[in-house]
């Protein structure tokens, strides 16, 4: 009886991790690959931010978009990918804190969403559901 909710558990985790890995790999892609102005058109926040930083952050959302998949889904070092999820929660917060500061509440709500599906990830990859490497 116990090898079904980890089953669950493990589905659950694994549409998590496509839906972030998702939506961080096409946000992160226009953070770093956009024209800025571009870019300032489509995310007005982002022309409070220097260019190099919207490029590191786009940087780091698309490669914790592949530590979310790849580690896991090919059982090489598949610690990366909780790991992974823990930057983009780390990055949520920053982010919360940063909207906070211009008082666009709104995004912080989905800062939150973000930032609880990512902790959810990396709960459920080191704790409930982990992944064995091969």
């Amino acid at each position: 009886m116990e090898a079904q909710p980890k089953k669950g558990m493990n589905i659950g985790l694994w549409i998590a991790q496509a839906l972030l890995a998702f939506g961080f790999g096409f946000g992160g892609y226009g953070k770093m690959a956009w024209p800025m102005e571009e870019l300032y058109a489509k995310v007005p926040w982002a022309s409070a931010i220097p260019e190099w930083l919207m490029r590191f952050i786009g940087i780091t959302e698309v490669l914790a978009a592949v530590g979310l998949i790849l580690p896991a889904a090919l059982r090489i070092r598949p610690v990366l990918t909780p790991m992974a999820a823990a930057g983009l929660v780390i990055i949520m917060v920053l982010a919360a804190v940063f909207h906070l500061f211009r008082a666009e509440y709104m995004l912080i709500l989905a800062n939150a969403i973000y930032g609880g599906l990512a902790y959810f990830i990396f709960w459920g990859r080191m704790k409930k559901s982990p992944i064995q490497p091969r």
